[in-house]
């Protein structure tokens, strides 16, 4: 027979692991209720203003086709992503308790839905078709006679019927203390009015006025009592041995009280030797402790001084190197400034030295162009003999040259 509570709670899962959780539970404990995480979030903003931002490229520069094409790419993917991130699969035989604002709004059937706004969510899925069983083993449970029952096993069988009251009222975790408690106080007084005698009359008894106690209580947490009864009584060891005969009870009682005195006093003093055995134990833990303490934050100051050191090092380092990287930045733009201004400067020495060499190149031609022959005579007479003969000098030198050096013979 089992020895302990069945124990429900409420589990925090992705959507992929809802149905497992609620038909099998979660180590060992029944889940009826599965917050779901939130898979949706602002991401596709990003993708819209990035197409904000090529739509206005494409509106105020050059790059029209390019950003145009870019926009309608990045609008795709965020009306891609925002209709992928909407889908809702709420599970056959569960039901999705919607929410906006934190504010409870409704319920949701199973099948797909789509949640648009980011404010819009499902705060939990909740198994409404599965009667759930629910296992109580009550432990020393008097009779009439005051008689502790060895244990009494208690089943019953619920099922979640309003999902939002249940969630908002009160949840699995609360749920579970709560019909814990109500078991236990049903079970109590019906162990109360029965007779120790008859105690194995429990098994499989008519539980209807239990059950309906059980729904009275319950029933504004939206639960309802499916069906309940006794499986097993245990009797105590003791009073299944003597069961037959009082006297012999009463007899094994008294000899078990003085027993037990006897005991209870070996006991005690037993208890008050270990109590000051671990008085000594404890004091000398407290020395030990203490020193630990005191070895553990010397280390931690250590460790905190190492880590400020390495931290202030790293800064250190850190503006060192954005000082070296500004120093380069800025002699670069200045070499590239005298660069520009040595470029300017080489222009106008180019365009001098250009003129200048036009001037060297003109006066070489002129230098080497052939100068004419100039051969003067007096007005009115005709050629005397010596420019003749000058003339029959000078002609084949001319032809036979090209040029002629020295200064113009002239007559």
């Amino acid at each position: 027979m089992s020895r302990e509570f069945s124990k429900i709670k409420e589990s925090l899962a992705s959507w992929g692991e809802i149905r497992q959780l609620l038909r099998g539970g979660e180590q060992g404990q029944l889940v009826p209720v599965v917050i779901p995480k939130d898979r949706r979030g602002f991401a596709w903003m990003t993708l819209v203003f990035l197409a904000i931002y090529f739509a206005g490229l494409a509106a105020l520069t050059d790059f029209t086709l390019v950003g145009a094409f870019a926009a309608l790419l990045f609008l795709l993917l965020a009306l891609l992503t925002m209709w992928r991130k909407a889908i809702i699969e709420i599970e056959e035989g569960t039901t999705g308790v919607r929410s906006r604002w934190g504010a409870i709004t409704g319920t949701l059937p199973p099948g797909r839905h789509y949640l648009w706004l980011p404010w819009d969510r499902v705060d939990a899925v909740v198994d409404t078709s599965t009667e759930i069983p629910y296992s109580a083993p009550i432990v020393a449970c008097p009779t009439a006679e005051n008689v502790p029952l060895k244990s009494i096993e208690f089943f019953l069988k619920f099922r979640i019927v309003d999902p939002v009251a249940f969630v908002r009222t009160i949840g699995a975790g609360n749920f579970d203390l709560v019909l814990s408690s109500a078991v236990q106080d049903a079970i109590r007084q019906r162990s109360r009015r029965v007779n120790t005698e008859r105690a194995y009359d429990l098994r499989g008894s008519d539980v209807g006025d239990m059950q309906d106690a059980l729904n009275r209580q319950l029933g504004r947490y939206g639960v309802r009592i499916t069906g309940a009864n006794i499986p097993d009584v245990q009797l105590p060891d003791q009073y299944q041995q003597h069961l037959a005969t009082r006297e012999k009870v009463a007899k094994e009682l008294s000899a078990y009280e003085r027993e037990w005195e006897l005991t209870r006093k070996r006991r005690i003093d037993t208890l008050l030797m270990e109590i000051e055995r671990s008085k000594k134990t404890r004091d000398a833990r407290v020395v030990e402790v203490k020193a630990a303490h005191n070895n553990a934050r010397k280390n931690v100051a250590r460790m905190l001084e190492e880590q400020e050191t390495e931290a202030q090092r790293v800064t250190w380092e850190i503006e060192a190197r954005g000082r070296a990287d500004l120093t380069s930045a800025e002699n670069e733009a200045k070499a590239l400034r005298r660069l520009a201004e040595s470029y300017r400067d080489n222009r106008a020495v180019l365009q001098y030295e250009l003129a200048r060499r036009r001037l060297d190149v003109g006066a070489k031609l002129a230098e080497n162009a052939p100068q004419p022959l100039v051969v003067r005579t007096q007005q009115g007479q005709a050629d005397s003999a010596l420019s003749t003969l000058l003339l029959a000098q000078l002609l084949p030198r001319i032809s036979g040259t090209g040029q002629v050096n020295g200064p113009t013979p002239s007559a």
